[in-house]
């Protein structure tokens, strides 16, 4: 089934694209025709989701139709029954009355009138709604079930359910299944439940969603294979379903036909004709909303199964209780009234009972759907309001014309199917109803519930064909037609689609007539008169395109049944043998035929650019084309030979009617043209089908000479004015005329388009005669005036700068007539090889795209590709696959398919290229990509010409379509343009050339056998009208030498001066302007002749046929046009001259070849060499060139074809050529001469400018970035080997300038700064998380780095000093601030100007610049902000790499000393400079930069504390990260990318800056306690106050950034040394105490006592098991070891301890820190980062840092311990240690052991692992409820990093004003989100207040992407996209790597 598209396959052009911008918004929808202007119809849900186009976009259900979930049957049962007695009352009478009835007792009569009674009172429509409808229902209950409970009956009706089909009814946006392997109709669809219960594996099936609501087939035979069905509808169960007992429904049989009549009088109670053709929506609404639970009570009825089912079709169909119940009689007032309110209601529908027609005579209707009469009981007025409004014509005059030429089979006929309703039965008037009201959604529902009952579907089809009309009527007056359109095409197609069905009805209710004629008075409400041709006296009228019923398409539901029924062969052949229908059809065909006519406009450019053209493509393509293809799919055999006989007799008529109403007689009207010939196109398709499949003589269905010369000339106009429209001659017009010539070709349409239209055309030529043709040809593309010998001409009709792309369309346009064999001869493979071919030479393409752009042969029927062979297998043939690859931006690639070589060798045909393209630049792109192939391949180097390639043979029937290439008018054009070529006329191109040599090869390729060899006897030709060339055979036409010739020409022309000389040809080309001029044209031997005249020459063709056909209407308007012709107009002066050519066209060719080789004599006959060339012809190295190439191709096959050729040829080229004459070479011939002089200087010009820019471009890398040396860490370093330079310099990207950066002038970095939650994401687990996918698998945080760390905080908060806490650990796990910068650097003050212009920029950006974001000057990365750079020399680094001799107590001293400087700055910041400024609106930023709650956790908000603990943690966070961008570890070494974009080294500065502002109490600071022995200050404090962190609990890592970032900069490596020394002691030590808790209690005295027997040795300070000991027997003095022991330690103590785990256990400790320190280390003093093996990372590490003992001995020995340097004595500094922990034992013991920090051994961060098959997600997540607002959402999404699933843009879970996505987004990346959309595949990512899409890493089986899942194909994980989206998330390079980012406004 195919979509309609937007014009225009491709991407946008230029011109095209504000087209297709413009067209986007209503573009859209109308192209799709509203809801797919789908044609196929709706399916039993239309093949939307993976069919061709996109699926129709769902409407959004209108407001009145929604639908409020109606409460559960049963809970109001409880509720009455909660109520008191009632409930027990209802059921004790349910029950007395059932034994009454059932037991035969004769009180049976009785009771059957106290039910009557009961009944009616319960079921009286009452004014109050809920509360009595709620009571109706409870008694319904309880009658049904005899009293019984509810729920029992149910179950008990059940077992009776012989389920054969499933028959679920589902509404729009369900998700729905086809497999079109098991589908017998297209419309097949299943529900998800028995599609997975069924087998189609490895099936080609899709899923999609559906548009208009559908049910499923499964078990239905008739719509699918059998071995489809899923194993619940698998067995036949209806043979041992038991037989209902009849009691069981024996009330239901009594109590249903009330309940549905009061369901009835509800509805036309509520039903108020409309005053003002308005319905009062309103009243509508709530008669919906009142009837909701009685609907609901009868769908529950209809699941009961299929016992239930067939009682309900039984009182629906009853007639008698219809009687009885509903007409009104009898003495119930109240059914009185109701029946009169349905009475009205027919009425207003323009309706009424037959009996009541002849009452009433004949009433004509004031306006209305028709001229015909519609009689009314209440007269003409009320019924004509009811539907005047939306149908008066907004012009009455035209109102005028339209009514005369409506004609309709016959008035009664009509009469009775568009105007009589009668009911006989409730399920009549019940769709009667449904309809009135618009279809509401429930009772569509409830109705197709019914279906599974075959008596039902009967009855219901055939009811619903008998209000056909009704419906029709209701929809156009329908203020929600989309709506309405849909839920009829969701009943329709459950009806239509089953054969055996529309076949029944099409035969018992007349259902094609009711179509044909509904169809017909649809359209003939918007009729206006054609104003093509003759405007006053056309008799023709066309459909308005512009009315709301084209451009909504409104016809749609209808057109897409019809389609649907035709489908049907049985119910096709009805229609193909039904005359008056036929005549019918076409008759509607007809007002389609030259609808939405363009004019030229040729003054100034159009006011309004009108839209219609949608309107129209889209009605031609559904109204007329599919149909047609419906019923070509029924004429495949010789046996339907009649059929076409029918259908081309009453097309041909319908054809002569049309050109007799538009009083066409050979001239089309100047400047107008329509794309809209349906007429012409159903006669070539049925032309060409009786050809190909039936065997028919193509002659005996053609019509004679005259019709066939104006069948010609409308197609053949649309050539032309697609010409016209690329030579932009209808500029004026606007783009929409673009968007037409595009549409026209584009590939769904082109083969309902212009290929018959071709066809045609080649039908016609073959028939017709040749030089009528071609001069028709030329005369229709406007170039007759060009074709001259003349150097100058004067054209009438065409403008000299659109002359050359007119002639190069015209012989374009023969070359395809010649050359196209689609249908004349080809085989469905062939073309599907062709098509296929053609549109991979343009492009690369997908899999999908291929499908969508090959034209399938429109019929749903035939599958997806006509022939034998299957689309993928051809496709294996012709292209190779490319997988889908990464291009280095971040762009993915989708899976493409590229032609294989041999393709571009043997199968690359030009000519279906430019048949196919719908932007010109597809054919460059062609042969762009063909040049490439032939230069890979070393077949051809230079820039080659298009190959000729050889044809598919000609069908017999169309042999005679090649007498067009031997005809004289074709050979003079050739001749002169070949000339013209030569001499360097303006106004020719190569172009031209090209199609000249193709023409000449075409002909050389068909010549006649029949040609005599010797020396041509030109006595046989001697009657031939000129002397131009002696026979009609091209091919002994080449060597005729034309010596002069007589032209017409301006006086000013150069020719003028000439003498006559004896015998002149006469070139009649240039003189149409007058053929009435006589001249004479000599013959080599009579005097005189006359000026030939192509122009003239057809006059007189025609005039011939003309007086043979002696039509009268021709014989007046004769003169008139000869006329036309005859009045030269302002033409300047001619005169006549004669040119001496002495040519032939061999020799012409023979100098064009030195012409274009630039060489004299260039030519050299190959046979000279080798005589071989002659026999075979065929030779390779002539198939790809050029020009030359070509020319040599030609002359070899002249030479084959004739041995006199052959002897001239080689005369020629013995006679040395003389030069050709020297003269003023024309600019046009000037360009291609020098195109390749000018291509070799500008390539030589952009070598040069390239290479400069490059090494521009190395110097200002190698100043910035120091691209060259790995340690380019420090972006700023200058090259190492100037080292005496003492000041770093930047260079400033925006004024140029380089230099320092100084304390007034700074300059910064461009740094991007981000807010990042990636590390908190880390597990401590090794196997990553996946995506749950079932209630069972939930993901829970309390395992990421985060939680642990938050964790943390909080205890530690709890039992410690708030201000020593904060700087016991660090922040940032959650929303860090990381920062990167390009490597770029520039002025500050720069900068702020460079904001301005951003500012005052109107042009859109992708970013805010307000918020300070900006573009990178230089490489345009996406930064915030400027870091500025520290004013500073660049020499410490090196001088302090010696190892000084301080002690190390000297050093620590040194340490504290400086600590003890704190506050007091360097003297040059004390004063506020620029760059103290500048730094601290840096911090401000960095601040700015993450959230509030991510910086604040002091308890006493706002405390200093904070603001210390964010900055040194912000240090923190960049460093990790940097880490985790290097693998987690070190071992790699070197710079890494991540290293290039860091900028630490600044950061550190700004960092430092701030930190010292904040002083730390000497006696708090931590570098005492870690390097004196002091007396425990906790046991004098008071018990109040909260104690310290004990030394044992506190971040080692974050202490050595407090350390470094408290001491003045910039700081002495030995320093730094120092403190790192330090520090590892205290790591060490909690290394030894972690370790002690993690042992059992066995071994903790086991080592206790063996350390404690070396603890004396000389080197007990250095080994770990001394250390171990005395830490064990240091903590047990405390409770530490006491309670808790036995459970929680157990599992753990299990495994053993060897010394060799215990050491590693140490080293895994210790790393981490080791890892940073030694990041650090590179950031401050430049030099490398080693690189080693991953189980010596230890020793390296600490080697780097100077941890090793310079008596380091081989590592295999080497233990930890012997790093450690201690200050003060090691067991003193761990008995005080420990002490602080045995204290806070004493306290709190539980909390002792879980704060001890245990081995961080955490996973780099990585992103949920998602299942293979996208499916697994798509079930589980797409119904899933909300968690907030447990609703399903409508788009659902789920967190690709937490797995949070959210609603995305839901109004839901907006929190003030911020939707869940993005609030989602700040919580858990803090500004970051990563979201899977559930229902698009696709990943949106959000940062901060941008988003943009990502892409998918789902991908079909071809690689490709499906968006929104329009194609619904299976997809599969495609894990290096995952990678990719990983590494970008880890790597924070969203910003840089993806460019279309847009603001979401908090809506997301």
């Amino acid at each position: 089934m195919r979509r309609l598209r937007k014009p225009g396959g491709g991407g946008p052009d230029r011109a095209r694209e504000e087209e297709e911008e413009a067209d986007a918004g209503r573009g859209q929808r109308a192209s799709c025709g509203g809801h797919g202007a789908g044609s196929q119809a709706i399916a039993r849900e239309a093949p939307l989701g993976g069919e061709r186009g996109r699926g129709l976009e769902a409407p959004e259900p209108g407001a009145r139709r929604s639908r409020s979930g109606s409460s559960v049957p049963g809970s109001q049962c409880s509720a009455m029954a909660g109520a008191g007695a009632s409930g027990r009352e209802k059921r004790a009478t349910a029950a007395r009355l059932k034994a009454a009835l059932s037991g035969g007792g004769g009180g049976e009569s009785g009771a059957a009138v106290e039910l009557q009674a009961l009944l009616e009172r319960a079921l009286a429509p009452a004014p109050g709604g809920g509360e009595a409808a709620a009571e109706a229902l409870e008694w319904c209950r309880c009658l049904l079930s005899g009293g019984e409970p509810w729920e029992g009956f149910v179950q008990a009706v059940r077992a009776y359910d012989p389920a054969t089909l499933c028959g679920l009814v589902w509404t729009a946006n369900f998700v729905a299944y086809r497999c079109r392997t098991c589908g017998i109709s297209p419309c097949m669809s299943l529900c998800a439940e028995c599609f997975h219960q069924g087998e189609h594996a490895g099936h080609d099936y899709n899923m999609f969603r559906s548009q208009a609501g559908g049910a499923c087939d499964c078990g239905d035979g008739n719509v699918m294979r059998e071995a489809g069905f899923c194993k619940r509808h698998r067995m036949k169960s209806s043979s041992n379903v038991p037989c209902v007992p009849k009691d069981l429904l024996m009330m239901s049989e009594l109590v249903l036909p009330q309940f549905i009549f009061s369901l009835i009088q509800y509805l036309r109670e509520g039903y108020n004709e409309p005053a003002l053709d308005l319905p009062s929506e309103k009243d509508l609404h709530r008669i919906l909303q009142m009837l909701e639970p009685h609907v609901s009570f009868l769908e529950d009825l209809t699941k009961m199964g299929g016992a239930m089912r067939s009682v309900l079709t039984q009182v629906l169909t009853n007639q008698q209780f219809y009687k009885d119940l509903s007409s009104g009689v009898g003495e119930n007032a109240c059914a009185k009234k109701s029946h009169e309110k349905y009475l009205i209601a027919l009425k207003g529908s323009g309706l009424a009972f037959p009996e009541d027609k002849l009452a009433c005579g004949m009433q004509e209707q004031a306006s209305g759907t028709s001229t015909l009469a519609i009689q009314g009981l209440a007269g003409a007025t009320t019924s004509g309001q009811g539907e005047s409004s939306d149908e008066e014509d907004q012009d009455g005059s035209q109102g005028v014309g339209k009514r005369k030429r409506v004609k309709l089979s016959s008035s009664t006929k009509d009469q009775s199917i568009m105007d009589v309703l009668k009911h006989k039965c409730f399920l009549e008037e019940l769709l009667f109803w449904t309809i009135k009201y618009e279809f509401p959604q429930k009772m569509v529902t409830f109705l197709l519930n019914m279906l599974p009952d075959q008596d039902y579907k009967i009855a219901f089809t055939k009811t619903f064909v008998q209000h056909y009309a009704f419906i029709m009527k209701t929809l156009k007056k329908s203020h929600e037609s989309d709506t309405m359109s849909n839920r009829i095409v969701h009943i329709s197609v459950q009806l239509f689609s089953n054969e055996e069905l529309a076949r029944q009805v099409t035969e018992e209710c007349q259902l094609l007539d009711i179509m044909v004629t509904v169809l017909l008075y649809m359209m003939e409400s918007c009729l206006i008169k054609s104003e093509l041709q003759d405007e006053e006296n056309s008799l023709h009228v066309v459909v308005n395109c512009g009315e709301a019923l084209l451009k909504n398409n409104t016809y749609w539901p209808l057109v897409s049944d019809f389609i649907n029924i035709l489908s049907h062969q049985s119910v096709a052949k009805k229609f193909l043998e039904d005359h008056s229908l036929l005549v019918t059809w076409m008759n509607f065909v007809s007002f389609f035929q030259g609808m939405n006519l363009n004019k030229r406009e040729l003054n100034e450019h159009v006011e309004f650019e009108s839209q219609t053209y949608y309107a129209a493509f889209a009605a031609e393509l559904e109204a007329c084309a599919q149909p047609m293809w419906g019923l070509l799919s029924h004429c495949k055999v010789r046996e339907t030979q009649e059929y076409t006989r029918n259908v081309v007799r009453y097309c041909l008529e319908a054809l002569q009617d049309w050109f007799d109403a538009i009083n066409f007689v050979d001239e089309p009207a100047p400047n107008q043209v329509t794309f809209h010939l349906p007429l012409h196109r159903y006669y070539a398709m049925f032309l060409s089908k009786a050809v190909k499949c039936q065997e028919l003589d193509l002659d005996s269905i053609l019509p004679d000479q005259e019709m066939l010369m104006k069948l010609m000339i409308h197609p053949l106009q649309i050539q032309a004015s697609l010409s016209e429209i690329h030579s932009n001659m209808w500029v004026r017009n606007g783009l929409q005329i673009k968007g037409q010539a595009m549409t026209y070709v584009q590939s769904h349409f082109c083969n309902s388009m212009i290929d018959p239209d071709i066809y045609l055309l080649q039908v016609c030529a073959s028939r017709l005669d040749p030089d009528y043709f071609i001069s028709s040809v030329f005369e229709r593309f406007k170039v007759v005036d060009l074709l001259t010998m003349a150097s100058q001409h004067q054209n009438t009709v065409l403008d000299s700068e659109h002359e050359r792309s007119m002639l190069e369309g015209a012989l374009t346009f023969l070359v395809i007539l010649l050359s196209l064999r689609l249908h004349l001869g080809m085989t469905d493979d062939e073309i599907l090889r062709a098509e296929m071919v053609a549109q991979l030479c343009m492009n690369d393409r997908t899999h999908s795209s291929l499908l969508d752009l090959i034209p399938e042969n429109p019929n749903p029927k035939s599958g997806i590709v006509p022939g034998s062979l299957s689309f993928e297998s051809m496709l294996s043939a012709v292209a190779d696959f490319k997988a889908p690859v990464f291009e280095p931006g971040g762009s993915m690639q989708q899976g493409m398919y590229t032609p294989k070589a041999d393709i571009w060798d043997k199968e690359f045909d030009p000519v279906m290229v430019i048949l196919r393209t719908v932007y010109r630049r597809d054919v460059q792109s062609a042969m762009d990509r063909y040049t490439a192939f032939l230069k890979q391949s070393g077949k051809f180097s230079g820039n080659p010409w298009p190959p000729y390639k050889k044809r598919t043979p000609l069908h017999p029937s169309y042999k005679s379509l090649m007498k067009l290439l031997h005809c004289k008018t074709l050979h003079i054009v050739l001749f002169t343009l070949l000339y013209k070529i030569l001499m360097d006329h303006q106004n020719l191109s190569e172009h031209v050339l090209c199609m000249v040599l193709y023409l000449i090869e075409l002909g050389l390729e068909d010549s006649p056998e029949q040609e005599s060899d010797e020396e041509d006897s030109v006595g046989e030709h001697e009657h031939c009208h000129d002397s131009w060339f002696p026979s009609s055979n091209l091919v002994s036409n080449m060597h005729h030498i034309i010596n002069y010739v007589r032209v017409r020409v301006p006086e000013t022309a150069p020719e003028v001066k000439r003498e006559p000389p004896a015998s002149t040809s006469s070139d009649g080309l240039a003189s149409s302007q007058s053929p009435s001029r006589s001249k004479s044209l000599q013959r080599e031997n009579s005097g005189t002749a006359q000026v030939f005249s192509l122009v003239a020459e057809r006059r007189k063709k025609f005039q011939e046929i003309i007086n043979r056909s002696s039509s009268e209407a021709s014989q007046v308007v004769r003169p008139k046009t000869s006329m036309k012709w005859s009045a030269p107009g302002a033409t300047p002066q001619l005169t006549t001259a004669i040119l001496e050519i002495k040519e032939s066209i061999l020799s012409l060719l023979i100098k064009l070849h030195h012409k274009l080789s630039g060489k004299q004599n260039s030519y050299y006959p190959p046979w000279f060499d080798d005589m071989e060339v002659l026999i075979q012809p065929e030779i390779p190295k002539y198939s790809h060139g050029d020009g030359m190439t070509a020319v040599e191709r030609i002359l070899l096959k002249a030479a084959v074809q004739s041995r006199l050729n052959k002897r001239i040829i080689e005369e020629i080229c013995r006679k040395v050529t003389p030069p050709v004459p020297p003269k003023k070479i024309s600019p046009a011939e000037k360009k291609t001469l020098d195109k390749e002089e000018r291509r070799q200087k500008a390539r030589e010009r952009q070598q040069k400018l390239l290479a400069e820019f490059a090494s521009r471009q190395k110097s200002f890398m190698e100043t910035a970035m120091d691209v060259e040396s790995p340690d380019a860490d420090i972006a700023m370093e200058i090259a190492t080997s100037e080292q005496h330079i003492s000041e770093a310099v930047y260079d400033c990207v925006i004024c140029g300038q380089s230099g320092p950066s100084t304390e007034d002038r700074p300059t910064g970095l461009v740094v991007l700064l981000q807010a990042s939650s990636v590390l908190g994401q880390c597990r401590n687990s090794t196997e990553p998380k996946k995506l749950p996918t079932s209630e069972e698998e939930q993901i829970y945080p309390s395992d990421t780095c985060a939680a642990v760390h938050d964790v943390r905080l909080t205890t530690l908060q709890r039992y410690f000093k708030d201000s020593s806490c904060l700087q016991a650990v660090s922040i940032g796990w959650e929303g860090g601030v990381y920062v990167q910068t390009c490597g770029h650097t520039l002025h500050i003050d720069c900068h702020k100007s460079y904001m301005e212009s951003l500012r005052n920029d109107q042009v859109l950006q992708g970013f805010s610049v307000d918020k300070g974001e900006f573009t990178c000057p230089l490489c345009r990365q996406f930064a915030n902000s400027v870091l500025p750079c520290y004013p500073g020399n660049n020499v410490e680094r090196s001088l302090f790499q010696c190892y000084s001799n301080k002690s190390m107590q000297d050093l620590i001293k040194e340490v504290e000393e400086l600590q003890e400087q704190l506050g007091t700055f360097p003297v040059s910041i004390s004063s506020e400079t620029n760059l103290s400024k500048e730094m601290e609106s840096v911090m401000k930023d960095i601040k700015s930069t993450t959230q509030k709650k991510y910086t604040d956790y002091s308890k006493t908000p706002g405390s200093p504390d904070n603001d210390f603990l964010f900055m040194y943690s912000v240090a923190r966070t960049n460093l990790e990260l940097e880490l985790v961008h290097r693998g987690g570890n070190l071992c790699l070494g070197g710079a890494s990318t991540a290293g290039k974009r860091s900028c630490l080294n600044q950061l550190f500065h700004v960092l430092a800056m701030h930190m010292r502002l904040y002083s730390i109490d000497s006696a708090y600071n931590p570098w005492r306690k870690l390097t004196q022995l002091m007396q425990d200050r906790n046991s004098q404090m008071s018990s109040e106050e909260l104690p310290e962190v004990p030394v044992l609990y506190r971040d080692v890592s974050s202490l050595l950034l407090i350390q470094i970032l408290t001491m003045p900069q910039p700081l002495c490596k030995e320093h730094f040394t120092c403190i790192v020394k330090v520090l590892f002691t205290l790591l060490y030590t909690q290394a030894l105490a972690a370790f002690s808790v993690k042992c059992s209690a066995e071994d903790r005295v086991a080592w206790k006592n063996s350390g404690a027997l070396k603890k004396n040795t000389s080197n007990g300070e250095k080994s770990w098991e001394v250390l171990l000991s005395h830490v064990i027997s240091e903590l047990s003095k405390g409770k530490m070891f006491e309670e808790g022991e036995t459970e929680e330690l157990a599992m753990v103590s299990s495994s053993v301890w060897s010394p060799d785990s215990i050491e590693g256990y140490m080293q895994q400790f210790c790393l981490p820190f080791l890892r940073i320190t030694c990041l650090l280390q590179h950031h401050l003093f430049g030099g490398e980062l080693p690189s080693c093996q991953e189980d010596e990372e230890f020793t390296v590490l600490a080697n780097c840092l100077g941890l090793l003992p310079s008596s380091f001995q081989s590592p295999h020995q080497f233990i930890s311990a012997s790093c450690l340097d201690w200050p003060v004595p090691a067991f003193n500094m761990i008995s005080q240690w420990c002490l602080e922990l045995a204290s806070f034992a004493d306290r709190h013991a539980e909390q002792v052991k879980v704060l001890l920090i245990q081995e961080p051994k955490w996973d780099l961060p990585c992103l949920l692992q998602l299942p293979e098959n996208y499916n697994t997600i798509f079930q589980y997540y797409h119904r899933k409820t909300c968690t907030v607002c447990t609703k399903v959402p409508k788009d659902p999404a789920v967190c690709l990093v937490c797995g949070t699933f959210v609603c995305l843009k839901g109004l839901c879970c907006k929190q003030q004003s911020y939707c869940e996505c993005v609030l989602h987004s700040q919580n858990c990346g803090a500004g970051t989100g990563i979201f899977l959309l559930i229902n698009a595949s696709v990943i949106i990512i959000i940062r901060g207040h941008r988003f943009c899409l990502w892409g998918s890493v789902y991908l079909d089986a071809h690689g490709e992407e499906d968006r929104d899942l329009r194609r619904g194909k299976p997809l599969y994980i495609c894990k290096e996209r995952y990678k990719v989206l990983e590494q970008q998330w880890v790597s924070h390079t969203f910003d840089h790597i993806n460019k279309r980012w847009g603001p979401h406004y908090n809506g997301l």
